[in-house]
């Protein structure tokens, strides 16, 4: 079980926070409004903005902030943001490797508040290049589990340019290039099996095993990073087995 796995796990906990809910919300208004204004504002010609829609409207964000994030991506309305991608690296407890992907309007807040909440943390931030060459960017596409097979998930989508099909829980991910997602996409369709989600990703060649005690202070320093607004992922190269897991869930 990847930490990604046990991070998409947690979700749902940090939802029913309304705080948290909230700065969910502006994360994936944010990812819509940068879609639109790179790819432009039609969803039916422009994938990852397709993508990202459906990814808020299943978080339950509104509809008009939906819209009106679409149009100010495209140019149709006023006031959109020059948001900018900037990648920090660094190492967690028990050197374990992060990456953190901020959507930013201002570079300066974005480096010193990530800086403090990885000092604070047990953190420590390292030069460009120090961790990043330990991720590769995937597809990552999910779908639920009903009554179909991994093998039958894996017939659709081989031919489409899918790496590996996994099991997470009461879904199956399936892994690919981030240049094949639309095709996994298309091929699960026409074999009538439904897209629960689709997102770009980064997954670690080299994961580090933690026990659920170095787990715990992990996610703290990950939990404290995501508070930050202009903060929109952290990845890391942890493992958990699934004994771990069952500990921290049942927390």
């Amino acid at each position: 079980m990847s930490g990604h796995s046990k991070w998409a796990t947690t979700k749902h906990k940090k939802a029913a926070n309304d705080a948290k809910r909230g700065k969910e919300f502006a994360k994936l208004i944010k990812n819509i409004e940068v879609a639109a204004r790179t790819g432009g504002g039609d969803p039916a010609a422009n994938p990852t903005l397709d993508d990202m829609i459906k990814k808020a409207k299943k978080a339950s964000v509104p509809n008009d902030n939906i819209e009106r994030a679409r149009k100010r991506g495209s140019g149709e309305e006023a006031g959109g943001a020059d948001w900018q991608t900037i990648f920090y690296e660094g190492y967690g407890p028990n050197g374990v490797a992060v990456m953190i992907e901020c959507l930013t309007d201002n570079r300066n807040r974005a480096a010193s508040e990530v800086r403090t909440r990885m000092t604070k943390n047990g953190g420590n931030m390292a030069e460009n290049g120090a961790v990043s060459y330990l991720f590769t960017r995937r597809g990552v596409v999910l779908v639920e589990k009903g009554d179909q097979s991994e093998d039958d998930v894996l017939m659709a989508v081989l031919d489409a340019g899918a790496e590996e099909v996994n099991e997470v829980g009461e879904k199956f991910e399936i892994l690919s290039a981030p240049g094949d997602m639309v095709a996994v996409k298309q091929a699960l369709a026409d074999g009538g099996i439904e897209v629960d989600e689709a997102d770009q990703d980064f997954r670690a060649s080299v994961e580090v095993e933690l026990n659920a005690n170095d787990a715990r202070k992990i996610f703290r320093l990950i939990d404290a990073l995501e508070e930050s607004d202009d903060v929109q992922n952290v990845y890391t190269n942890i493992s958990l087995s699934d004994e771990v897991l069952a500990e921290l869930e049942a927390e």
